[in-house]
């Protein structure tokens, strides 16, 4: 049976970024996990990830994205590139199930097995099943509201979790200046 879950959001709005994903972990159609932490700070908080998939692979990627962080320190993007071509390459990281949004005080990135290190031009990434409609949710509030990068995340998973089956609304969020 696949683990299906996850609602992963990040919104850099108004000089500040905030991150935040629900809290459900779903096997088939039956919920055996409403509270889980899916986003995590590594590099003593100045790094935020966040990870949809499957939890074993997402540990194994946070661990190596960690020490690529320590590798190439003050240069997350270069950090993500490095774990990128390592997880396209590597026989056994390859078959790893999962998507990682990572964010520093500066960049916005999407880090996924196929090589991909995407940086969205608006700040804006959702990742998970419920990524889409938080997404959709988080441009609209930031075009139309005076709200603050954190509740942006907080309405738009609120959102989402009305949506998606596999998320909920028992929410994580972090934010960094």
């Amino acid at each position: 049976m696949k683990a299906r879950s996850t609602t992963i959001l990040t919104v850099r709005h108004n000089g500040r970024v905030a991150m935040g994903g629900d809290g459900q972990v779903t096997m088939g159609q039956t919920i055996v996990k409403s509270d889980a932490v899916k986003i995590r700070k590594l590099i003593e908080g100045q790094v935020l990830v966040g990870f949809a998939g499957a939890a074993a692979d997402a540990f194994a990627l946070l661990e190596r994205l960690e020490a690529k962080l320590k590798d190439y320190p003050a240069n997350m993007p270069r950090a993500c590139t490095e774990l990128a071509k390592e997880w396209r390459m590597d026989r056994a990281l390859r078959r790893l199930e999962a998507l990682v949004a990572v964010v520093d005080a500066r960049h916005t990135l999407l880090l996924s097995g196929t090589g991909d290190v995407i940086q969205p031009s608006d700040g804006i990434l959702g990742i998970g099943s419920g990524g889409n409609y938080a997404l959709a949710a988080a441009r609209a509030l930031v075009q139309h509201s005076s709200l603050a990068a954190g509740d942006i995340v907080r309405a738009a998973l609120d959102i989402a979790g009305d949506i998606c089956v596999y998320s909920n609304r028992n929410l994580v969020i972090e934010e960094l200046p």
